[in-house]
């Protein structure tokens, strides 16, 4: 059993990130929130597209508008219940999403990154894969840290499924977790932990390489395949 008696890491802090093709960055309101806001699908509300419909899984009531929603994040990241980090594509400097490192538990190694939301320009392409694999690889090889957790409504079968895209391990299913915008919330578990990571790291990087994509950009190898391939020999 490994000795832990002096293990120590820091509290994350705002970092900034850059990959090929997108750029993680602090989130700071007057630089980025009205461009995440559009990211995100704009004054589209709770109709298809809108920020609200990016978001509905989220516990809190609907943003009435962009400066409610930056409201929200400001308050949030001031608390320390958020480090938000916005996503930025390489290819055209726009904001296209944004994910937060949340409740740090760094006496025993544990963050999770949460309010994750993906714009539409992120689906079909290389950018959230590689915004998720920068940020675990800063959270295990940067500040050390021993778990990553990933949590999500369990209604929320998209999140569930790109948990496990990206490499998490389901945990299980905590009931009646909290209520959210007036419901009750299950909320599905899901972690990384330090031992696991090479392999996890091996795979993301393997299916962000140039080699994995045609000449129209989609990919060669789905990155579930590369990262089993390489469980089996690792």
């Amino acid at each position: 059993m490994q000795d832990l008696k002096t293990y120590s890491v820091a509290s994350p802090a705002p970092v900034r990130l850059e990959g090929r093709y997108v750029v993680v960055e602090p989130f700071v309101r007057a630089e980025h929130g009205q461009a995440l806001w559009d990211g995100l699908g704009g004054d589209g509300a709770n109709g298809e597209g809108g920020v609200n419909a990016a978001l509905r899984f989220f516990p809190g009531d609907d943003f009435s508008g962009v400066e409610a929603f930056c409201d929200w994040l400001e308050s949030a990241n001031a608390s320390g219940s958020l480090i938000t980090h916005i996503f930025r594509s390489k290819a055209d400097g726009a904001i296209v999403g944004m994910a937060s490192l949340m409740r740090p538990d760094p006496k025993n190694g544990v963050v999770e990154v949460g309010s994750v939301a993906h714009g539409p320009a992120m689906k079909r392409s290389p950018l959230s894969t590689e915004a998720h694999y920068l940020l675990a690889r800063h959270v295990f090889e940067d500040l050390g840290y021993r778990r990553y957790e990933w949590k999500c409504h369990n209604e929320n079968e998209p999140s569930k499924v790109t948990a496990l895209r990206y490499g998490f391990t389901f945990e299980g299913v905590f009931r009646q977790h909290i209520i959210s915008k007036g419901r009750n919330r299950d909320t599905a578990w899901f972690s990384i932990i330090d031992g696991e990571w090479p392999v996890v790291k091996a795979g993301y990087e393997a299916w962000l390489a140039p080699e994995n994509f045609d000449a129209d950009g989609r990919q060669k190898k789905r990155l579930d395949d590369i990262r089993a391939e390489l469980g089996t020999t690792a």
